[in-house]
């Protein structure tokens, strides 16, 4: 029975799903009451074309050795920020219109690139599945730096977040830099995301990072209960998940997604009855 534990990759996977959860908790839930949902979908996907350029640019030689990630973190970061300077104050339909615009611009480049890299696309692949289990401790170091620097910041600067996103015109009103946090927010948004394609996959990552937040808010009475109950339901999404994983040999993040999924569906059932 301890015989898992003592597996170097599960050992891993076990402390990624934990970091997960607490990214989910933070970013999750402020993208949830900021009603920007869609952004993590839209980050997620234009990192993905960053990261297939970067194979294909690996792969013809134009620039030897670059990592994938790099390419995904530049390509999210680019787009979280042309996101949010486009939006800038208009209205909550401009900003969902720019989201929207930014998610389809995002998975064209993205089939574009996979389509071109040809036999290398396995690595591209890769990265839409994505896998707990495959974690390298280069990728577990990576997520540990970042899971730290989100948790803290959101921790220090939580309520001028918590501020910004209910109110914030009031925000400008008050004389709060809000386009600073914003533009703050976006880019721990964007770290985050890449971080975790390797982990959970481009399309999962949604759902790691909406799902617990969406479910928690259907039944939280505070904007602090929303953040623990959604890294609980994150947390037992991913442990469960990868349970049952071990047990059936199924994609890890596939079943976490599921079981975020029916929590979500439970308390969706909760705060109607």
């Amino acid at each position: 029975m301890l015989e898992p534990l003592s597996n170097p990759f599960i050992i891993r996977a076990i402390i990624a799903v934990i970091l997960i959860a607490f990214v989910s908790s933070a970013i999750g839930s402020l993208t949830i009451f900021r009603g920007q949902s869609f952004l993590v979908a839209g980050i997620a996907h234009g990192a993905l074309a960053g990261a297939a350029l970067a194979i294909y640019l690996d792969y013809y030689g134009i620039i030897p050795c670059i990592n994938p990630m790099l390419g995904a973190a530049l390509f999210g970061l680019v787009m979280a920020l042309a996101i949010g300077y486009v939006s800038g104050r208009d209205s909550r339909e401009k900003i969902d219109t720019v989201i929207g615009i930014s998610f389809a611009l995002a998975m064209s480049l993205a089939i574009l690139f996979i389509s071109m890299i040809r036999e290398y696309a396995v690595q591209a692949w890769g990265l839409i599945m994505g896998d707990l289990l495959l974690l390298t401790s280069f990728d577990l170091l990576l997520l540990i730096i970042i899971s730290s620097v989100t948790v803290f910041l959101v921790t220090l600067f939580y309520r001028e977040f918590i501020f910004i996103s209910f109110d914030e015109e009031g925000a400008y009103s008050l004389g709060l830099r809000v386009m600073l946090y914003n533009y703050l927010l976006l880019v721990l948004t964007a770290l985050s995301i890449v971080v975790l394609l390797k982990g959970v996959g481009a399309i999962l990552v949604y759902v790691m990072l909406i799902i617990p937040a969406a479910a928690a808010n259907n039944i939280a009475n505070t904007t602090s209960n929303v953040m623990i109950l959604s890294l609980l339901f994150a947390l037992i999404s991913g442990l469960l998940g990868l349970a049952i994983s071990l047990i059936f040999n199924v994609a890890p993040s596939a079943v976490a997604g599921l079981i975020a999924t029916l929590i979500y569906l439970i308390t969706l059932l909760i705060k109607r009855y």
